[in-house]
């Protein structure tokens, strides 16, 4: 099914998929706040404001919703240390000065730039590290309980390759809901927390406390989420077919995504990113229509002030979701994949092959760079060294004339 058609679903089939997307996105979106010590409402709030905000900057042609950054959970813990948790989130203004100079950098110079930096070398193994890297993410979750997590599993799988009509349409919905009810019946559910809730509970918004300091710390940080945009970009060009990287432009991308990171961070909740889990979710569903994800985005601001939807949701176990994660983060890594593919990316030439290696081997061997309080792990890490590599190795038919 292809977005064209995805955008004559029925109000009623899109609200349904909306909602699944949002629950992909829930466990995570809500998971960061609580190890930070944030509330939880506030976050998925200012997550669906964020997409809100994010759609309407790329002209609600980007199929893209944004949860809270895994990234910044060791950053906002140790500003909340040293400057007190308001200080943090005024240090969550710095994530955005840094998403505002690279939108204004690839307005001024073009595509160009993207394309010198990020050539299919680069973004196709960063891709994969994106599903890879979270893959132990789904397995952690999912181990918590096995027997569930499978059910999860297998029953998205199988409505995903049987199902028919609205029943093909919501795997993950299906899948979650099955591994639920198996959860519920070995007495894996507990309704305290629903029982206590009450029907209206409005996120607890915090005022940030001006800091240039806090500011100061937190823009090295950005450089890590800002890279990891550019890939996931790039991976739904892959996914829908199309590019949004030259329409409606990769400075409107970054430019969207550094709005909300800033209203995320003056209302009291976490910095927001691309989330490559609902990028999966479209991979697997084929549904890639701009106006679902809003649906989604609309109902998380919606669950944020209703209290025992809010309530209901936490109850979901971690094993559930780990099941759905186990398929959806490979998707992710199947899409890198296709990415070189589509781009005869030649993988027998040396020069490639040493790129791929090293940004693949560091990313998921969890290679750190540490100076002072500045530190680049992860996907920022690899994905720099993939720039680094790709600008200063020869190329072989250069080097050969030499």
């Amino acid at each position: 099914m292809t977005q064209s058609s995805t955008e004559h679903l029925s109000p009623f089939k899109k609200g349904i998929v909306g909602i699944q997307f949002l629950f992909v996105a829930f466990g995570a979106t809500v998971l960061v706040p609580l190890l930070v010590g944030l509330d939880p409402s506030t976050a998925l709030f200012t997550a669906g404001i964020g997409t809100l905000l994010f759609h309407l900057v790329t002209k609600g042609m980007v199929p893209i919703f944004l949860g809270s950054s895994f990234a910044f959970i060791a950053p906002i813990v140790k500003a909340t240390e040293l400057y007190g948790l308001s200080g943090a989130l005024c240090g969550l203004v710095g994530v955005a000065i840094v998403y505002f100079f690279m939108s204004a950098l690839v307005k001024w110079q073009g595509i160009k730039v993207i394309n010198k930096l990020f050539p299919p070398i680069v973004i196709g193994p960063v891709i994969m590290l994106i599903g890879l890297s979270l893959a132990s993410s789904g397995v952690d979750m999912a181990k918590s309980n096995w027997t569930i997590a499978i059910v999860s599993l297998v029953t998205a799988i199988l409505v995903t390759m049987l199902g028919k009509g609205l029943l093909k349409l919501i795997p993950i919905f299906a899948g979650i809901v099955a591994g639920y009810v198996v959860a519920y019946f070995m007495g894996l559910i507990d309704f305290t927390l629903v029982r206590e809730a009450s029907w209206l509970g409005f996120p607890k918004f915090v005022t940030p406390t001006f800091s240039w300091q806090a500011i100061l710390f937190m823009i090295p940080v950005a450089i890590a989420p800002v890279i990891e945009h550019i890939g996931d970009i790039y991976v739904v060009n892959t996914v829908t077919g199309k590019n949004f990287i030259e329409n409606p432009g990769l400075h409107r991308t970054l430019l969207g995504d550094g709005i909300a990171c800033a209203v995320a961070g003056l209302l009291g909740g976490p910095p927001v990113t691309t989330y490559s889990e609902v990028t999966g979710a479209m991979s697997l569903t084929k549904i890639t229509s701009p106006t679902v994800i809003r649906v989604a985005a609309v109902t998380g601001i919606i669950f944020s002030v209703i209290g025992k939807i809010s309530a209901l949701l936490k109850t979901i176990p971690q094993a559930v979701l780990g099941g759905i994660m186990l398929l959806l983060f490979g998707t992710i890594a199947a899409a890198g994949i296709a990415n070189l593919i589509n781009n005869c990316v030649n993988m027998s030439n040396t020069r490639n092959i040493v790129i791929s290696s090293l940004i693949l081997t560091t990313g998921i061997g969890g290679a750190a760079l540490n100076i002072g309080s500045f530190s680049l792990t992860g996907i920022g890490l690899s994905a720099l060294i993939g720039v680094i590599l790709n600008l200063i190795l020869p190329h072989e038919k250069e080097r050969a004339n030499k």
